[in-house]
């Protein structure tokens, strides 16, 4: 059973023969009558007190959570950025070489087109310089031909 402040109040003692002075036991009860209710009191305090911290602390968990969540997804979201620049960046890659090879294939592809071409072209020079011999030749017996056909003939004039 607790005792409150008005229990020790209300208190009343019997009195015998010789017993305690009136007085002082009332005065004695009145003064811990006092500090018992100081002590209700100031335990009341720390109650509210300890449901407030208890409060705060809730809070403060809840804030740390908080924040440790937001701290591992920021975390993923880094990965994932990692993972998706490493992505494109091997995509790009990949496109590069693939433009490269396209590139090189065309470059090839020329390089033997121009052999093509100074293939036909020695072709056509050879031709031309048969063709420009055989006019000289051709020239050259006409000229000789048109000499003989002098010395043949007497001067006729």
């Amino acid at each position: 059973m607790r005792i409150t402040p008005l229990d020790i109040q209300q208190k009343q003692f019997t009195t015998k023969f010789r017993g305690f002075d009136l007085e002082e036991v009332d005065s004695f009860l009145e003064l811990v009558r006092e500090e018992m209710e100081e002590l209700l009191r100031e335990n009341a305090t720390l109650r509210d007190e300890v449901k407030l911290l208890d409060k705060q602390l809730k809070d403060y968990k809840n804030i740390e959570e908080t924040l440790r969540n937001t701290l591992m997804a920021t975390q993923q979201m880094v990965e994932d950025y990692k993972d998706s620049a490493r992505k494109e960046a091997e995509l790009i890659k990949k496109e590069a070489e693939l433009q490269s090879e396209e590139i090189l294939k065309g470059a090839q592809e020329r390089v033997i087109k121009i052999h093509e071409d100074i293939t036909d072209m020695k072709g056509v020079r050879r031709h031309f310089k048969e063709e420009i011999r055989r006019l000289a030749e051709r020239v050259i017996r006409e000229i000789e031909f048109d000499k003989e056909r002098e010395e043949e003939k007497p001067d006729e004039v």
